[in-house]
């Protein structure tokens, strides 16, 4: 599975922008069949953080996606990805006393990335074998994984079992990280089941193993683990309704660390089809997560001697809301237009666990994606 480096993770992690951008493992088709057409697709997003009084970090992302049937049991899949950031990456993220004083340094970097996985279609399932690499001045990932399902006779469940290894190399600009290397074994288990003719439901386990370098090279004060194991519990009920021809997409998500993280995820979406082949998909999504174990408040410093500590508010206890629209237009039954609208609020308050840092400032993000996709 794909790591995003650790100076940058708060600006797509933090707006849970990896949603947008989903493993392959992280989700399960409910239909097991060969494609009938292919797909060629373009994506834009922009996206900008701040805080009061404060310029910080913004993205903008192109890709380009493609996927192919091949012989009515093949279908090969591949993107390709371009993202520059810009801005100021404050040392930390909290708000001082007079005696600790935030530091600011300007960033300017850019990343490639690309990912091909061929899928193998059978009378009952599939088998998937994929494949990525990404490329920015101080970070390298590559990954690859393979994810297998079987369905029952009567199609109406269907298991899912795969499994990932990344392996990413880390030469901060810095000189703080030399050679320092990170590789994460990730497993997942899920069951798709068809309840009615309206509803389908889903249950995702997930398990990753992490060893190497978490160490945040860009922050002062941030000392991490070099162990990181995680487990997740994802669930997802789709419902139609035949009145207003719309499906609600529900899912909830929990996710358990040995940084001590504990975090959960609701999110809802209703995707409804209006006149004129246009598409409307309004979405919330709430987030909480308690505090790392060796998470600082902004008041305190790293204890002489202490091996473990961090000021990131990455790993503080907070809470989150998503707001998000989506619209879509098919045009002349090949050509989809799609724009999206994400706004994310972060407060420590919000934390549903409580013991959010006080010294927290308001965290905000803004998303402006723009997609043109087209069958063939």
């Amino acid at each position: 599975m794909k790591s995003l480096p650790t100076k940058k993770t708060h600006v797509i992690g933090a707006a849970l922008f990896a949603a947008a951008m989903a493993l392959p493992l992280s989700s399960t088709a409910f239909a097991e069949a060969a494609p009938e057409k292919g797909i060629v697709a373009f994506k834009y997003l922009n996206y900008q953080e701040s805080q009061p009084d404060t310029d910080r970090m913004g993205v903008r992302a192109y890709s380009v996606s493609a996927m192919a049937p091949i012989a009515g049991k093949w279908s090969i899949n591949t993107s390709y990805t371009y993202d520059s950031v810009t801005g100021a990456s404050p040392t930390y993220h909290n708000l001082f006393d007079e005696g600790m004083i935030s530091g600011a340094s300007p960033i300017r970097d850019q990343r490639y990335a690309g990912d091909l996985s061929v899928t193998r279609y059978l009378s009952k399932g599939s088998v998937t074998a994929g494949t990525s690499y990404s490329e920015e001045s101080d970070y390298i990932s590559r990954s690859y994984s393979l994810q297998g399902s079987l369905s029952t006779e009567d199609k109406n469940t269907t298991f899912t079992l795969g499994g990932s290894f990344t392996n990413d190399g880390i030469n901060s600009n810095n000189g703080i990280a030399v050679n320092k290397k990170k590789q994460v074994v990730a497993l997942l288990a899920g069951v798709t089941q068809v309840l009615t003719a309206k509803d389908i439901v889903q249950l995702n386990l997930g398990y990753s193993n992490g060893d190497g370098y978490y160490t945040d090279p860009y922050k002062s004060y941030d000392k991490r683990p070099d162990k990181r194991d995680s487990k997740t519990v994802m669930t997802r009920w789709n419902h139609h309704f035949d009145g207003t021809d719309g499906t609600s997409r529900l899912s909830y998500r929990y996710y358990t660390d040995t940084f001590g993280i504990n975090a959960h995820t609701l999110g809802l979406e209703y995707v409804q089809p209006l006149p004129g082949d246009w598409t409307l998909t309004p979405s919330v999504r709430l987030y909480s997560q308690t505090a790392a174990d060796f998470y600082l408040s902004s008041p305190q410093r790293p204890v002489r001697g202490a091996a473990l500590y961090s000021l990131d508010q990455r790993l503080s206890a907070f809470g989150a809301l998503t707001l998000g629209i989506k619209v879509e237009k098919r045009i002349a039954k090949e050509w989809i237009v799609d724009v999206k609208y994400e706004n994310y609020e972060q407060r420590a308050k919000w934390s549903i666990t409580g013991g959010g840092d006080s010294g927290l400032a308001p965290f905000s993000a803004r998303f402006i994606q723009l997609g043109l996709s087209r069958e063939f």
